[in-house]
């Protein structure tokens, strides 16, 4: 047994990525890398008992080079007496329709056909042939578009298809260097194909394979793959773990990373805890919640957008053409739809009757109580919850949502402004400002504007008696 041949078995057993006996669907295009990887497994199948299956998908990009791509890897597949599977589809023609890359569209096309045929055969597992200098030169990919911990870490042994994730895609080759893989394709005399798109450098990841790795790997660190490797190692465990952490501490904060239909139509500033702890976890592990859910809701979670949802809470951000994405106080993250820019003539009227009580107001949880408790001292402040004079604000409230012309005295100012003008100087965006709520009191003076400070007529003074608790949330 050949040296690759032992790492490759031993690479297979420590990451758990093939159980004895199982089906495995192996996509091999024609090329060194794939080619090599169905000769490795063939030749551990007889150990392990693994059936083997071989797909290959044409993309119909190279024409006749294209076609005895298929043709070997058909040749072989016979040669090894294995199933063969083929497929093809115009992948230039699907790119210019949806608007992909010839890449990233190869790319959909493929596992889309690689998940369909596991389907079809009763397979959970897909072999690729991704190898070390795959990793490397990924690293540099994400690093150039601005990837963080998780991009950086680069692809893992094992991971969901793309295409579906209950079929499994596995890496078997991750520790092993494309010179290995070329000496046992000449030791073992494999035939395989070149693909002339591999020498070009009109994409991204040939100009890194082709000038800039050669250029690191001459001028400044021999060892540049080795290192990076190892960093990327590093970045993966690091990454995990926040990643492991960000999900304990959304399930135990009751936040699921991607809310469900009836709590996505209407998410507001309000905390949807008592206490807003969000704002007391490490940077990176609020940035890291932040993009669980977006991920969740199916949002690309770049690096603007996340720094802008974990710095700003209650804002609306634009998350694509007529979605936006916003974060509460107490860090649950939903999606929405663009709201109509007429207003909401919606109201109701909340009677305070009784010591204690609540309504469910266009889609906010509304939740009240009287407390005999006199004076103005003040409990620790609490995201989704204020307290007002009891007496002062009545027994009757109107609940509704901003009007033109409505004005508000906010706590601490002298006299009232309009609820307009302290929405444009709090830069609270205009589709926003017609979803925020309103409560008034029986005489129509606004105490409570849901997301600001509350009113300086209704604060808890000396000469307060008893005291209004008011809490809010999204039902």
């Amino acid at each position: 047994m050949t040296d690759l041949l032992q790492r490759v078995e031993r690479s297979i057993q420590e990451r758990r990525l093939l159980r004895r006996g199982g089906r495995l669907l192996v996509a091999v295009s024609g090329g060194l890398d794939s080619t090599v990887l169905l000769r490795l497994l063939h030749e551990l199948s007889a150990r392990h008992r693994w059936r083997l299956t071989v797909a290959h998908f044409n993309h119909r990009l190279r024409g006749r080079s294209s076609d005895a791509d298929e043709e070997l890897v058909r040749q072989t597949a016979r040669a090894l007496k294995l199933r063969f599977v083929a497929g093809r589809a115009d992948v230039r023609s699907f790119a210019r329709k949806s608007g992909l890359s010839i890449e990233m569209a190869a790319r959909k096309l493929r596992h889309e056909f690689l998940a369909r045929v596991a389907r079809d055969h009763k397979i959970r597992t897909v072999a690729v042939a991704h190898h070390a200098n795959d990793q490397v030169e990924l690293f540099f990919v994400r690093l150039f578009r601005g990837a963080g911990g998780e991009g950086l870490a680069g692809m893992k042994g094992s991971a969901p298809s793309p295409a579906d994730p209950k079929i499994r895609l596995v890496r078997p080759l991750l520790d092993a260097s494309k010179d290995e893989l070329r000496r046992f394709a000449s030791e073992k005399r494999i035939r395989f194909r070149e693909d002339a798109t591999n020498v070009s450098t009109d994409c991204l990841r040939n100009r890194i394979r082709h000038e800039l790795l050669p250029l690191l790997r001459r001028r400044y660190q021999p060892a540049l793959d080795k290192i990076v490797l190892r960093l990327m190692e590093i970045t993966g465990a690091e990454a995990d773990f926040t990643g492991g952490a960000a999900r304990q501490w959304l399930g135990s904060s009751g936040r699921e990373p991607a809310p469900s239909k009836k709590s996505q139509s209407r998410l507001t500033s309000a905390a949807t805890l008592s206490d807003n702890v969000f704002a007391s976890l490490p940077v990176a592990l609020q940035r890291r919640v932040v993009q669980s859910q977006l991920v969740g809701l199916g949002v690309v979670a770049d690096f603007e957008l996340v720094e802008q949802l974990r710095k700003t809470a209650g804002e609306q951000l634009s998350a694509g053409p007529g979605f936006f994405v916003l974060r509460d106080e107490a860090g649950r993250v939903g999606l929405r739809t663009q709201a109509s820019a007429s207003f909401n003539a919606a109201e109701a009227i909340l009677k305070l009757a009784g010591r204690a009580g609540g309504a469910v107001f266009d889609g906010l949880r509304l939740d009240w109580q009287r407390q005999n408790q006199a004076g103005s001292a003040r409990p620790r402040r609490q995201a989704g919850r204020e307290l007002f004079d009891a007496d002062r604000v009545g027994g009757g409230i109107a609940l509704r949502h901003w009007r033109p012309g409505d004005r508000f005295q906010p706590i601490g100012l002298a006299s009232p402004v309009k609820l307009q003008d302290l929405f444009t100087n709090l830069k609270i965006p205009r589709v926003r400002r017609r979803e925020l709520m309103v409560a008034a009191a029986a005489d129509g003076e606004i105490f409570w504007v849901e997301g600001l400070r509350i009113s300086e007529n209704f604060k808890l003074t000396s000469r307060t008696k008893r005291r209004l608790v008011w809490r809010w949330r999204a039902a």
